[in-house]
């Protein structure tokens, strides 16, 4: 059996905590080496999850270990461009955590890396391999929705501001919208079936900042150089697409309101709630309520499998690079539409 060797940029939490638990149980993935800018903390991962080699940054990465065939990039988000290109360039495929990275003009760079030297990309946004996120895709693509013409998505955390480099902007690129807010954006976009985004609306506060509420944890994050808290409590708008559809949405760290998650999606013959599996339509002249129980999967452990088996097979990947752009630019015309108070239309 072929095995895909990996090179890790990046030895923090969601390599630790979500990727190696997933290359422990891939049998045709390994990985041959990781690199971070921290080598101690490089040192500390590859001890503990048995990788043969560290280094301190990727170029000597790829120097010294040209057996690699693919990264897996889990840096801070503006790491994640150079490191994408530097991979490409290497003639490496490239897995890269979301967001793709902090701007659409370092998104067009990496895309422009990526087709030149002709590599498989793919952004690891886990909800797309979801079962659930799965089944009612098919579902739109059967036609047993209809025409899917609108979509609203909240990802809502009363007080859940993370502490270190994700409240920094040069280093994070934004906040709650680009951080989680992206994990529902996909979830409704990709259900709709990825029609082009052509407007955004939207606002951003900063009404709440960096809060001292009591009786509150914190996700803890690796503190950066320099680092501010300069990016947003709470972002809302609409995307509007190309095929008449329109997408609400909503993503906070901290707001006053009660914390809540979900995604709906509607369509002329039927409508679905992705938390609670309940598809709304009409059965026999009647409405119907249908709950269906697809049941759970290890959505990390799925997405890299399905980016590891389109290397060795030669397929697309689920999310491949120019749909990675679309996203990065409906990010950023969120940002730029508060910001100029105005509404952003893409090209």
């Amino acid at each position: 059996m072929d095995v895909l060797k990996i090179g890790v940029v990046g030895a923090g939490n969601i390599f630790c905590s979500a990727h190696a638990p997933a290359y422990s149980k891939i049998k045709n993935a390994k990985v041959v080496a990781i690199a971070d800018l921290n080598l101690d903390r490089a040192r500390e991962a590859a001890e503990k999850f048995g990788i043969p080699a560290c280094y301190g940054s990727v170029e000597e990465m790829l120097e010294k270990e040209p057996e690699i065939q693919a990264v897996d990039i889990c840096t801070w988000n503006n790491g994640h461009a150079p490191v994408a290109i530097a991979a490409a360039n290497a003639g490496k495929h490239v897995l890269c955590e979301k967001p793709l990275t902090i701007s659409d003009e370092w998104a067009e760079k990496i895309e422009e890396a990526v087709h030149k030297a002709g590599v498989k990309f793919m952004l690891a946004v886990p909800g797309r391999f979801g079962s659930k996120n799965n089944f009612l895709r098919d579902e739109v693509v059967s036609g047993k929705f209809g025409d899917v013409y609108f979509a609203k998505t909240n990802y809502i955390r009363r007080r859940g501001t993370p502490s270190g480099w994700f409240t920094d902007k040069a280093t994070a690129g934004g906040g709650p919208v680009i951080d989680i807010g992206v994990h529902g954006i996909d979830a409704a976009w990709y259900i709709m079936g990825c029609p082009k985004p052509t407007r955004v609306s939207a606002f951003v506060s900063y009404h709440i900042g960096d809060y001292q509420t009591k009786g509150v944890g914190r996700w803890q994050g690796t503190p950066c150089p320099d680092n501010q808290f300069d990016t947003e409590d709470l972002g809302a708008g609409v995307i509007h697409f190309e095929n008449g559809a329109m997408m609400m949405f909503e993503a906070s760290w901290a707001v006053n309101e009660a914390p809540y998650t979900g995604t709906q999606v509607m369509g002329s013959l039927a409508g679905a709630d992705l938390n609670s599996m309940t598809i709304y339509g009409e059965r026999d002249g009647y409405l119907s309520d249908d709950k269906v129980n697809v049941g759970d999967n290890d959505r990390f452990l799925d997405e890299i499998q399905f980016f590891v088996n389109c290397v060795l097979e030669d397929r697309e990947t689920r999310y491949p690079i120019e749909q990675a752009v679309q996203m990065q630019k409906m990010l950023d015309a969120v940002y730029a539409s508060a910001e100029q108070k105005k509404e952003i239309v893409l090209k």
